[in-house]
Parts: C-alpha cells; structure tokens; sequence
C-alpha cells in the first residue's frame, strides 16, 4: 500500500481518516472511491493481509505448551489475560502489551485493544446483525439517554450496500425486532442445534432459535480478492482466504485501488487543530510512534475512527479557546454514557441423542435467540427494560467454540482425538443502559511513554442490568430443560465492561447540541468538518452486537462528507 513516511510526505489532504479498524476501512473506502485525496492514520503496526498473519495455519501441536504463554509473557499484558481472550499463542500478538499501554481504573473495566492495521476487524466474532425502530426509539420512548436523531428507515439502505459488499452468512426470519439482512447462504446448524430449535418451537411461542448471521463469506460472488469460508475456525489469527470481513482484506485494500489513498501507520493521533477564525478543524497534531517525533497534517475533513475510547480522548485532548474541555464539548456529555454489552450468563446441557452422528469442519457460527423481552405489551418485564438477544452452540467437544467472544484464548486442555458426548451452551448478549455516571476520563498525572494522558474508567453494569441477567439465566435453563437436554445448568461468570469488547457512547449522536456531542449525520454539532462514526457515536447499545451498525452508519456518513465536500461546504 502508498505508505507516507518521510522527510517530504504531503502535508495537506482532502480528507484525514483517523483508525483502520472497522469503521476506519469503511470511511477509508467512501472517502477514497468519492475521489477524495485521503490519509489514513494508524497508531499501530503495518499489518498487510496474509503476509503478517504469522499463525493463521498452525496446529495446535506446533507450539510447545499446546498454546499457553508463560507467566512472564501473560504479566505483559496482565489486564487483558484476566478476561482469557490473550491466553494463546495463536493470537496473543494481536492485543497490547498493558505495561507499554497503561490505563487506570475507578472500577473495574477490561480494555481490549488491537493497535496495528486493522484494529479489531482481524478479531471481532463477526456477529452482523441489523438493528430495528424498537432499538433507534427505545431512548425516546422509556426515557434513557436522548432520542436518536435516526431511525431504521435513515440506515436501511446504507445496511443493504454494507452487506452486499462484506457478504453475511443468514436466513431471512421475518422478525420486526431483527430486520433481515441481504444474506449469502447460511451456515447450517447442526443436528443438536435443530434439535434445540425444534423443542424451542414446541414450548415456546415467543421466541425463536436462528441460524447466526456471520460476516463469514458463504458466496464469494463479486468479492474480489477473497474465498469462501473454509470451516477452519481459525479467524482470530487473520484468514488467508479473505473469508471474514476484515478492514485489511476488504476495504482498505478497495481504497488503495482507487490511487487515493495514503496509508500512515505508527501514527498516533493526539489532537485536531481548530482554528478559531475559520470556525472549523483544519488538521491533526500525531507523535511518530517509532521516533516521537511531533507531526502535523492538514485537511478539509476528519473522519474518528479510533475506537469509542481513542477517538473521545483524542477530542478531549483537542482544548483551544472556544473548547476549553475538549472539540465539540459544549453540551459536556464527553466521556459520558459509556456501554458495553453484559453476557457470561445462561445454560449448559448435554444430549444422550445423536451420539451416531458428528459434522463436518469447524463451523464458526451457532445459533442465534433474537430478543424476546420488552418487544410489545405482552413480552412486557416489570423487572427491567430494553432486552438480551442469546448465542450459543452445540459439538461433541466444547460449545463455546462456536461463540466468538468465548472461544479466544481457551486453555487446550486435551488433544481431542475421540468424539465425546454432545454439550450444548447458551450465552446470553445484554443491553447497557447510557448511564451519565459511566465515563471515561484523562489523567494528566499518569502520562504514557509518548507523554500522552492516560485514560480512567469509572463504569459499571447497574440495577437494570443486573434484573435482565437473572431473567436470561432463567430463560436459558428454561429453554433447554424444556426442549429434553438432561443436566441443564445455569451459570453467571463475572463480567465487566469492557470484556464485551462493545465499547460505545462517550461522544453520542443526538437531535439537541446541548445534550449530545454530534448530530444526525456523525458531524460535531459545532464543528461539522469533523465526524465521528465508531462506537463513541452511539446514543444507546441495543441488544445486538453493534459492527454491522456502525459500517452502515460510516458509509452514510462518508458519503455525506464527499457530498459536502463537493458543494465546496467544508
């Protein structure tokens, strides 16, 4: 890729992409296939698609402790060991060392960071699900947070371009609270899997069981430069086959083709430059994070694509006259309404059924329980509101491969040689509420080795969260007794923010600039050159994991900037 890195790289962009991951790609894409002159800024690493997945086809037996680091390894990266996704081998050098990246904590909060090229797109679980009215209304109707200034309708067709361009593995359901999606074929649940959607079916008239929707390529058709899924379940370690969306396999690699893009890793965004007579952002302030040497670049637009965490600190960082606290931070609500999904909770159970038969690969999806609670008056808690959606899987092994968030880094206990009895698990994926009180924050009294603030979390999973939770487990354990699994039990491991790696919220979209920080279109309210599409924009969490919203909602708004941009707006 065109890597800008030296004495005389250009200085002035049309555009400044801030973020390779998810929604650093897709801003990346848009702003490069508008015909905008674009640089693309990451802190981390160059990671080029196949080349730099160093693991991507090892066996388990290649490594000398079936895959566990040591201890002097794991005090590396201490934080993020303690949720169990770095435990491995295989992926460990996708997360940050904790020691070379600190952060403080009010309360417990488990960041987990990938800072290279591509961010989290190489390890998310690939959950790609639409959300509905019933999400983008929730704030309005019960009264937490502030109202979306979207709806359904304002994203609907920017879901459809999404999708047809990353591919999503599904089956239309016809189901209001879970709109469907432009899908490739699905992955077939197996036969324990239909078995438990069959028993759900005769005892349950409320809910649903549904293959997962996975943005794991079932039709290559039009994709270019990526294959099918291989059933490898290897996607933690980056796919070779392009098979998983991912920024590197996909988008980035679309804005390089268009000659518009100018890839800068080892950069490390710190500050947009607001210039007060002009009224708007005119560049970013970066620290070489290899020399530490301070840079400046210039543009007409900025895209935060950082991460909800990353991007908010960068905007609290960006003080001037006019932003005493921080870009765009009239209303104060940076930092503010921070969410990450709860889960880590449900059933398990065991099938005597079945023992003659076993399937074919890795398949790196379960099923799928749309949310059932709070959809209507009859589906009405008294207990809580919003709602959970639930995943899960069943094998002759362990059901929790078949979860992306549970599978990473699962200690290899045995050599599976033999087929065991079937297991089946149920995890339950919950709504945070936007609480005011869960923040982020900067401390100038902690510096890190860039001499950069550190961030502080003070954030926690409350009382509404808490009553959903014993309401999922319930249901779980209802589900599978009911349907004929035999030694069903319920479970609930801790669980922190941040260990949903959903984090979202610190910078919210909303209708009125003195409650929320950006507006309908991703846009500053007071500094509409700058957007910001990743997770800080979210106004409230739903139940579903977020991703395939906030590609949808990048899209939109990159192409409302090149639209700007073009009427000379900006």
């Amino acid at each position: 890729m065109n890597k800008a890195k030296n004495q005389n790289e250009p200085k002035h962009f049309d555009a400044i992409v801030i973020g390779t991951g998810i929604t650093g790609g897709w801003a990346s894409k848009e702003l490069c296939e508008g015909g905008l002159k674009t640089l693309v800024l990451e802190r981390g690493r160059m990671v080029e698609h196949i080349k730099d997945y160093p693991t991507m086809n090892d066996d388990p037996w290649d490594y000398k402790f079936k895959g566990q680091v040591t201890r002097e390894e794991l005090k590396r990266q201490e934080k993020q060991a303690r949720t169990g996704y770095t435990i491995n081998d295989a992926s460990k050098h996708w997360f940050v060392d904790d020691i070379e990246h600190p952060y403080n904590e009010e309360k417990r909060f488990d960041w987990i960071r990938g800072y290279h090229v591509g961010g989290k797109s190489l390890m998310w679980a690939r959950m790609s699900f639409r959300w509905s009215d019933l999400d983008f209304e929730a704030n309005k109707k019960d009264g937490f947070g502030v109202d979306w200034p979207i709806r359904y309708k304002d994203l609907q067709a920017w879901y459809e371009k999404v999708e047809k361009y990353i591919g999503i593995s599904g089956k239309a359901e016809g189901l209001p609270q879970l709109p469907d999606s432009i899908f490739t074929p699905e992955m077939p649940l197996n036969c324990v899997e239909e078995e438990l959607r069959e028993g759900v079916a005769a005892n349950f008239d409320d809910r649903k069981i549904i293959n997962s929707r996975v943005a794991n390529l079932t039709d290559p058709d039009g994709r270019e430069g990526r294959a099918n899924c291989q059933f490898r379940n290897r996607c933690i370690r980056g796919c070779p086959y392009g098979a998983y969306f991912s920024s590197n396999s996909s988008t980035l690699p679309a804005a390089e083709r268009t000659g518009n893009m100018t890839l800068r890793p080892n950069s490390i965004v710190h500050e947009i430059i607001y210039d007060e007579e002009q009224g708007k952002a005119v560049g970013v302030k970066v620290i070489d994070a290899q020399t530490k040497e301070s840079l400046e670049f210039y543009s007409d637009i900025i895209f935060c694509c950082a991460g909800a965490i990353p991007t908010t600190s960068i905007l609290m960082q960006s003080k001037s006259d006019r932003f005493p606290n921080g870009l765009g931070n009239d209303s104060g609500e940076l930092g503010h309404n921070l969410m990450d999904h709860h889960f880590k909770v449900g059933a398990t159970g065991k099938s005597d059924n079945h023992l003659e038969d076993y399937y074919k690969g890795r398949k790196p999806a379960g099923f799928f329980v749309p949310r059932f609670r709070n959809i209507d008056e009859k589906s009405k808690s008294n207990d809580f509101v919003r709602g959970y959606g639930m995943q899960g899987g069943a094998s002759r092994s362990d059901w929790t491969k078949a979860i992306g968030e549970l599978q990473y880094g699962k200690e290899l206990k045995k050599a599976i040689v033999e087929p065991g009895e079937w297991q089946i698990g149920i995890n339950c994926f919950g709504e945070c509420l936007p609480y005011h009180d869960n923040k982020m924050s900067l401390n100038y009294d902690k510096l890190d080795e860039w001499g950069l603030p550190t961030i502080t979390f003070d954030c926690e999973y409350k009382e509404n969260e808490m009553a959903m939770r014993k309401d999922a487990k319930r249901e779980a354990v209802a589900m599978l007794e009911k349907a004929g699994f035999k030694d069903v039990k319920g479970y609930e491991e801790p669980c922190f923010p941040g260990n949903g790696i959903h984090e979202m919220g610190t910078a919210r979209m909303g209708r009125d600039p003195k409650t929320s920080v950006l507006n309908g279109n991703n846009q500053v309210h007071t500094v509409p050159n700058v957007y910001v599409t990743d997770g800080s924009c979210m106004a409230s969490s739903a139940s579903q994991n977020p991703s395939l919203t906030y590609m949808a909602i990048t899209a939109r708004a990159a192409n409302h900037a090149v639209a700007e941009f073009k009427k000379r707006k900006f």
